[in-house]
């Protein structure tokens, strides 16, 4: 392994640890003294459905099931509103666009049950401040815990002029694990 890159790592696990111990919570009811920023993990019914990061974590986990989030912003459950609806897959043309998508009754109703579905969910979080390890915990957690279905990673980090985007869910299925 890269020493750089070997520096960055060695604490992944250890919050991994600290997160799963995590006594879980719901959206509703968030504690007031928790981290500004770092990684959180949805379940429902002890299966580990996504993991997502933040800068502004209660703001964030709240935006994934508040009733007026827009498609940007409750990504999840859109998700998840695509997985009900057997739509998996993106479009990048207007026909079958995101907005197109919400247009749909089927669909808009999907997208409103999913937000509810998440507000019922458990959710735990770790405190991580740095973006660049808020990123690999964030993959480290999906990878070990297989929520990589609905693993969204759009990242910016700037190392050295790296930077890094990758979408799913079409990517991450030619790497299922």
């Amino acid at each position: 392994m890269h020493k750089r890159f070997a520096k960055i790592i060695p604490d992944l696990d250890r919050s991994f640890r600290d997160l799963m111990a995590m006594r879980p919570v719901c959206v509703p009811s968030l504690p007031k003294d928790m981290p500004k920023a770092g990684i959180y993990l949805f379940t429902e019914r002890r299966e580990h459905q996504y993991v997502g990061r933040s800068r502004s974590l209660r703001r964030r986990l709240q935006t994934h099931c508040r009733p007026s989030s827009s498609h940007n912003s409750a990504v999840f459950a859109f998700l998840l509103a695509r997985e009900a609806t057997g739509r998996r897959k993106a479009s990048y043309v207007p026909k079958g666009s995101r907005a197109a998508l919400l247009r749909n009754r089927k669909f808009r109703r999907a997208f409103e049950d999913a937000k509810d579905r998440i507000r019922k969910m458990q959710v735990r979080f770790v405190e991580e401040a740095c973006p660049l390890r808020q990123a690999l915990l964030e993959i480290y957690a999906a990878v070990a815990l297989k929520t990589l279905t609905f693993a969204v990673f759009c990242w910016t980090v700037t190392l050295e002029s790296i930077v890094m985007v990758v979408e799913s869910p079409m990517v991450i299925s030619a790497v299922r694990i």
